[in-house]
């Protein structure tokens, strides 16, 4: 039984271009799920023509190639319909700072405004496994044994592992502190505090 809260969560993923919207890069896919009391309840995948030619590193390390591209619907058509999937529901990434970024750099070609917050995995995942050799998507899927079909760096079946992970965290974080359950807010603050003082803020959770 998950111990997560009853509370709706979406976890995205991006594959792009490159690194920085900044440098000109673009989204290329998007897949999410959507997360409901502990269960995946809805996805979304799309790959997305964003007008320009992807390089042969993206390429390979994708496997979404130009031909896939050319083929794909418009990149704002994606993202206004991406928009009415997320709506105001809290955000969740893997290095969410790096889908943050391209995730409002699209929406601003778009004229629209992301609202809700990112809560980060990997930053959570350092509090929670700090003793796991790295704190990559696939390291940490391996560590924590989750289930998985091999695929990596595509947008959906990271979003997916990505939300299997942070169903992980909250069940080791139930399994530790005898929590009955543990919610969004929770473990995306738990990414922001300093390590020498992780145990007292969860001891607070324990201890309301």
């Amino acid at each position: 039984m998950s111990s997560a809260s009853p509370e709706t969560v979406i976890v995205l993923d991006f594959e792009t271009s490159g690194i920085s919207p900044d440098c000109g890069d673009r989204a290329i896919e998007v897949g999410a799920v959507k997360l409901r009391a502990g269960e995946i309840v809805e996805r979304y995948q799309s790959l997305m023509n964003p007008g320009l030619r992807i390089n042969s590193f993206i390429e390979s390390y994708t496997g979404i190639t130009n031909r896939m591209l050319q083929g794909a619907p418009q990149t704002p058509v994606v993202m206004r319909e991406f928009a009415g999937f997320i709506g105001d529901t809290p955000l969740v990434a893997h290095n969410a700072s790096f889908d943050c970024r391209f995730l409002d750099a699209e929406f601003k070609r778009i004229g629209q405004q992301r609202c809700q917050e990112f809560g980060c995995s990997m930053l959570a995942a350092r509090r929670v496994y700090p003793d796991a050799p790295n704190h990559k998507l696939a390291t940490l899927v391996s560590y924590r044994n989750l289930r998985n079909d091999g695929t990596f760096h595509r947008a959906l079946a990271d979003a997916e592992m990505t939300a299997q992970l942070w169903l992980a965290m909250a069940d080791d974080l139930r399994d530790r502190y005898g929590f009955e359950a543990v919610s969004f807010a929770m473990l995306r603050d738990l990414a922001r505090v300093p390590k020498t003082r992780v145990d007292d803020y969860l001891q607070r959770f324990r201890c309301a």
